[in-house]
């Protein structure tokens, strides 16, 4: 319901756990068989070798410096923008009002009602229920439209098509309240929380 890019997520975080393994069995090579350790010392002699030849063929001219140290600050440069765009998707998506309404009768002025006064008496309802291992309520701005997101993990043995409907009739008496319909998904999900705690008369 948010904006956070999942798929990319997973993309990089496999991709960055496949370098990592990778890094960690040629350690682990190294460090425990000569032959693998004996390339390594050949390989990186000859590679530290053309670096240091390329380095020498792109210096400025009467200078010692090469110009391939500003190409590398630029890609790095690149790359922490493109982190800095990536963390500021996480989440993306959050909405603070629920219902602004802006009246079009004689009296002029916007009625707003904050999303958290929505997520706290939703919450609220849902706190003493010990059918239930853990409640969250969000508001979220849904293709320019404010709506809820709720997420309930249900004890072992609680039937979630009833669970289901019971949340249906408070989100009903919540848009009797707030006079206007809401957009609400309601995610029932199943964790370790709701599996390993216990409920009484709950089975």
């Amino acid at each position: 319901m948010n904006g956070t890019p999942r798929t990319l997520n997973r993309i990089l975080i496999g991709t960055l756990g496949v370098i990592l393994i990778a890094i960690g069995l040629l350690l682990l090579m190294l460090a425990t068989i000569p032959a693998v350790a004996s390339w390594w010392q050949g390989w990186s002699g000859g590679a530290w070798a053309r670096t240091q030849e390329l380095l020498a063929q792109t210096r400025f001219p009467g200078r010692s410096e090469s110009w391939l140290w500003i190409v590398v600050a630029v890609v790095l440069a690149l790359i922490i923008g493109a982190m800095v765009a990536w963390v500021a998707q996480q989440g993306k998506g959050r909405a603070n009002d629920l219902v602004v309404d802006t009246d079009d009768g004689d009296a002029e002025g916007t009625v707003v009602i904050g999303g958290g006064v929505a997520e706290q008496a939703l919450k609220a309802a849902l706190a003493d229920r010990q059918d239930l291992a853990g409640v969250s309520v969000a508001t979220y701005d849904v293709k320019g439209r404010p709506g809820l997101r709720i997420r309930i993990e249900p004890r072992q043995g609680v039937e979630p098509q009833v669970l289901a409907a019971e949340i249906s009739r408070l989100i009903e008496a919540l848009d009797a309240v707030i006079g206007k319909r809401t957009p609400v998904l309601v995610h029932i999900a199943s964790g370790a929380r709701a599996k390993l705690t216990r409920a009484e008369r709950v089975r």
